[in-house]
């Protein structure tokens, strides 16, 4: 398994992270089997396998459900979990309590938060001098999309731009192992992903982050239908599984399923029921 300290290298010599996210047992085994650096479990499961209109449904407990069914799935690879809405802005005490148990119980090597407010940093100085790495989430945060206005392209003005750099430091400072930008102007992150020591992973940041991470569901296009400009898909599993799912419809309908070949049968036929 790669270790923070693998990511940092990976960094200092250009070598690309792949970041990948993902919330079940097969998709992780999968992403493993492909090399996959990091495994994300986000809160985005929310929408992507819950149905939820938003990432603010998602519980402390779903987390942890996912997380570990990933880490199953994934036991090599190293895997950072989010976590969820409301979860880390009440009390200092609460969000580290929170924080614990969901890395104890997921077993995740990880955990990643958003925002940079003044109470983050210090939570993230806390986790980090208790031994959990952090990793902070800025730009566009999804769960706090309500509070930026909507799906937004963060970062387009003097004021905001310099922020994503100056909270970086700050959180960097506090001992963040890594970050991840959500839609900032590609200009942006190459400025800011050399002017920082830790690994910044980019999601329509640009080209220059030093890793990217797109959600497993988008690149499959399993069950996603509206996909983000910064997505690119390298297959069509919404056409490929409703046309095999209509094969086997048909082939129950027409007596074609199951064939001889499907089913069973015993040697001795006196054993059969007498009617």
């Amino acid at each position: 398994m790669l270790s923070v300290r693998d990511f940092q290298n990976m960094k200092n010599n250009n070598e690309k992270i792949t970041m990948l996210t993902a919330y079940d047992y097969p998709s992780a085994k999968q992403a493993e089997a492909a090399d996959v650096d990091i495994i994300l479990v986000g809160d985005s499961l929310g929408m992507t396998v819950l149905g939820y209109a938003s990432t603010t449904q998602v519980t402390l407990d779903d987390m942890i459900h996912h997380a570990k069914a990933v880490k199953r799935g994934a036991p090599d690879t190293f895997i950072v979990v989010d976590m969820p809405f409301m979860s880390y802005h009440s009390s200092m005490e609460q969000s580290i309590d929170n924080a614990v148990r969901l890395f104890q119980e997921s077993d995740a090597n990880a955990i990643k938060i958003e925002g940079a407010s003044d109470e983050i940093v210090e939570l993230v100085r806390r986790l980090t001098d208790g031994g959990i790495p952090v990793v902070p989430h800025l730009g566009l945060t999804p769960q706090t999309v309500n509070v930026l206005g909507g799906y937004r392209v963060q970062g387009n003005d003097e004021v905001t731009s310099q922020r994503l750099l100056d909270d970086a430091k700050r959180l960097e400072a506090a001992g963040a192992v890594m970050i991840v930008y959500e839609c900032i102007p590609k200009e942006i992150m190459e400025i800011i992903s050399p002017n920082l020591d830790m690994p910044t992973i980019g999601i329509g940041a640009g080209i220059s982050a030093d890793g990217q991470v797109l959600v497993y569901h988008d690149i499959l296009q399993y069950g996603s239908d509206r996909l983000p400009k910064f997505v690119k898909h390298y297959a069509d599993f919404n056409v490929a599984g409703v046309e095999a799912i209509k094969q086997y419809v048909d082939d129950v309908k027409q007596s074609r399923f199951p064939a001889e070949k499907h089913t069973y049968a015993i040697k001795d036929r006196t054993f059969l029921p007498k009617i």
